[in-house]
């Protein structure tokens, strides 16, 4: 069991980064159940982040918001600076989601200072590109402005599933997302979107 634990936080990040968003919430509470068991605070600090990632690629920036808060208080209680910045990079996130562009800012600059006094070069360059990213149109994530891509050269849901390397209902879902942050009810009217944005 504590080999299996102790590999959960990076099995739900890495299930996050390709799209399976099923696996990487069920390894979110697995890992949930198992710090409440034994009462631990690092594994409640994962806990913490690795729920308040999934919420937020789920579009819950509000829940993942109080897990994120949750995760960062741990993480500052065991002194754990480079936790503490990633934490603060999703917590800028679920703010700019939500509108408050100042306290988006604060946490990005937080992130930002403690990656450069690290010399974390990688996290620097991400955190950038989150930024760049974020001041895409109604705020589409890179994945979706992929998949609106694709939806724009008349690609079918299957089609979009194999070029991206992602499963139909993965690719269902981030239509699904698309569609409501454009506002729109069909293919055809993303598609026009995608021509009048560029996205194509």
């Amino acid at each position: 069991m504590s080999g299996r634990r102790g590999l959960l936080p990076a099995f739900a990040q890495i299930m996050l980064a390709i799209g399976e968003l099923d696996d990487a919430s069920a390894a979110a509470q697995e890992l949930a159940e198992s710090a409440e068991l034994q009462r631990n605070v690092l594994f409640r600090a994962q806990a913490a982040f690795a729920l308040g990632s999934v919420k937020l690629a789920a579009n819950d920036p509000a829940g993942a918001l109080m897990d994120l808060r949750t995760a960062l208080g741990l993480w500052l209680g065991l002194d754990a600076p480079y936790e503490v910045a990633r934490v603060r990079v999703l917590i800028g996130r679920a703010c700019a989601a939500l509108g408050d562009e100042e306290s988006s800012i604060t946490h990005y600059e937080g992130a930002r200072r403690t990656f450069t006094e690290l010399g974390a070069a990688p996290q620097l360059d991400a955190l950038a590109t989150l930024t760049r990213r974020e001041r895409r149109p109604d705020g589409l994530t890179d994945r979706e402005i992929e998949v609106l891509g694709l939806v724009a050269a008349g690609k079918s849901n299957a089609q979009i599933a194999s070029a991206l390397t992602l499963s139909e209902k993965t690719v269902a879902r981030h239509l699904s997302n698309i569609f409501a942050k454009i506002d729109v009810q069909s293919r055809t009217a993303a598609a026009a979107y995608a021509f009048e944005h560029g996205l194509s």
